[in-house]
């Protein structure tokens, strides 16, 4: 896997002039990355089924779908006091509807700069295992993300500068070279993104600029540029929290009835129709392909296949809300796990930013004011306000999310072995209800939310595995991965985060006659199982592969000998259960 160069090219009367550079070697092993690009591609040796676009819509339809919500989210009164250039770098909020740091930069300035650094970090390698970071699907994903996004800024008068290479090299040169007074950007909680926070702080500072473009910002402006970060990524503003971060309840129900109580959410940010003008740049750099990354296009011709980008994620909202009607059953379908429609399926989008969840929230409410209000329109805002607390969850743990104990540095001896994960990892277990969630995150990137807590349950309540091997290949896999929501919920699966209960356990019999009673979910991503009888799908005996440990049809507790436990599955590989202490 190719990781890209950091490099700016020279400047010449405020023109940007990208110069090629050579790529290194990867520096992920040929075997892990070939293996990796032959799973996302499995789908070939699979039975022909049907692709569910995600959206279902047109590209026509989806951009007439976005342009008519710019023009309902549209300010026609606000006035632009500012002067010099802004910078705008875009991380995880690659949208232009309700972007404070996109309306900041504007209204600061008379020409906005957006930029777009393809960070190489981005594709290295995960820090305990070495999986891959960011994998085909995902990266695929990402491409239409910044594609979309730079059409959408072009509609309004302004660019988008993609620049291969670290913020905290690309930025300063940048605000150097225009003599941008100001870099806007969304704030970031967990450890990796605030160090590249800091690095580009600390860049800027080492810019002097003239006196002039350092007035331009503000009477309290030094002759450095300055990096303003802007909190964008929840429903509920951390602003607005009746607590601290430190003072966060350790219960989710806590929270949220804290925040129901004591909170609104704040509305959309509206941005006038035209934002331009950019500065003068000769080349804005062209969106990346998946071939400079070292990836191969994933071939997606089963289940679920996402479109990215803003323009997708508001024909989403539209598709589920208003055109299917979807939105006042939400609660009696979301434990599904087949097909596009059981679910809301934002979660891509408001990863990368493509969505933000208080538009969400501004849909629930004109569709409760204009057709009706119930339990399933309020269970979309309730699963937001859990995607709230993972984030402020992880401004409060830190590090300590990603520990091997958890948040609550929780003593458990977890299993490495390599056999055993590898049988997970690639739907091989003898188990078709986990085989089944399996081949469909390795095939779409994406898999429900009940596939998702009984896998989790799966890998360490019955193989006894490490929980971090099981959070580390998600990373790899998933188009909704961001550390928050990952960790958090394997943290919560495997009883070392911040639910009071340490031993949850899902039965995978009992999941399936619950969930998939008729196999349909089975025999759709296992075909040789269709032959079988509806109720023979799901436990199929000797007719499907050997099932690799006993299931525990109980829960894991603390009090039990967890070394004979693991010994018993022949899993007893100790590892290293300390490695990688301090991420």
């Amino acid at each position: 896997m190719a990781v890209l160069h950091s490099s700016l090219a020279p400047y010449r009367l405020k023109k940007l002039i990208i110069l090629p550079f050579p790529y290194p070697k990867p520096t992920i092993s040929t075997k892990r990355l070939n293996l990796f690009q032959a799973m996302s591609s499995s789908s070939k040796s699979q039975s022909s089924a049907p692709v569910y676009k995600v959206p279902g819509l047109d590209p026509e339809d989806m951009d007439r779908v976005a342009d008519q919500t710019f023009q309902r989210y549209s300010a026609s009164s606000v006035k632009r006091n500012g002067k010099g250039v802004a910078v705008v770098w875009f991380r995880n909020d690659l949208r232009v509807l309700d972007n404070e740091a996109l309306y900041k930069a504007w209204i600061s300035s008379q020409e906005v700069l957006a930029v777009y650094c393809v960070d190489p970090r981005l594709f290295g390698s995960t820090h305990y295992f070495g999986f891959p970071k960011t994998g085909a699907l995902r990266a695929q994903f990402l491409i239409e993300c910044l594609a979309d996004l730079k059409k959408n800024l072009m509609k309004r008068g302004l660019n988008l500068l993609i620049q291969h290479g670290k913020p905290e090299e690309i930025l300063p040169s940048l605000a150097e070279v225009f003599g941008a007074h100001t870099v806007y950007a969304q704030k970031e909680t967990c450890s990796e993104e605030l160090n590249v926070e800091r690095l580009v702080r600390k860049g800027l500072q080492r810019v002097v600029l003239p006196l002039s473009s350092a007035q331009s910002s503000g009477p309290s402006s030094t002759n450095n540029p300055k990096l303003q970060l802007l909190w964008g990524t929840t429903m509920y503003h951390i602003d607005d929290l009746p607590f601290d971060t430190l003072s966060l309840p350790d219960v989710y129900t806590q929270f949220r009835k804290s925040i129901e109580a004591k909170c609104t959410v704040r509305g959309c940010i509206k941005l006038p129709a035209f934002l331009g003008p950019p500065p003068s740049i000769e080349d804005w750099g062209c969106v990346p392909s998946l071939d400079q990354f070292g990836l191969q296009s994933p071939n997606v011709s089963k289940g679920m296949k996402f479109v990215g980008g803003e323009s997708a994620a508001l024909g989403r909202v539209n598709e589920y809300f208003w055109k299917k009607d979807l939105l006042r059953i939400y609660k009696h379908t979301r434990n599904g796990m087949l097909g596009p429609d059981y679910s809301t399926k934002f979660s891509p989008w408001l990863a990368s930013g493509s969505l933000s969840p208080r538009f969400i929230d501004e849909e629930v409410k004109r569709y409760e004011k204009e057709r009706q209000a119930n339990d399933s329109t309020y269970w979309v805002s309730f699963e937001l306000i859990w995607r709230d607390y993972f984030r402020f969850l992880s401004a409060k743990y830190g590090n300590s999310l990603f520990h091997l104990g958890g948040p609550r540095n929780v003593e458990h001896r977890w299993s490495q072995d390599k056999i055993l994960f590898e049988s997970w990892r690639d739907g091989r277990t003898g188990y078709p209800l986990i085989d089944a969630n399996m081949k469909e995150l390795s095939t779409t990137g994406f898999m429900s939310n009940r596939g998702r807590q009984i896998v989790c349950s799966f890998l360490v309540r019955d193989m006894g595995i490490d929980w971090r091997m099981g959070a580390e290949w998600f990373e790899t896999c998933l188009l909704d991965y961001d550390p928050c929501s990952n960790y958090g919920n394997w943290t919560y699966g495997a009883g070392i985060g911040n639910d009071p209960r340490e031993d949850r356990y899902f039965s995978i019999p009992k999941q399936a006659r619950t969930y998939d009673p008729e196999g349909e979910y089975v025999a759709y991503w296992l075909p040789q199982l269709e032959s079988l009888t509806k109720e023979e799908r799901n436990f199929p005996g000797r007719a499907y592969m050997k099932q690799v440990v006993p299931l525990k049809f109980g829960n894991t507790s603390r009090h039990q000998n967890q070394d004979k436990a693991l010994a018993a599955r022949g899993t007893n590989f100790g590892g290293r259960q300390t490695k990688g202490q301090r991420r």
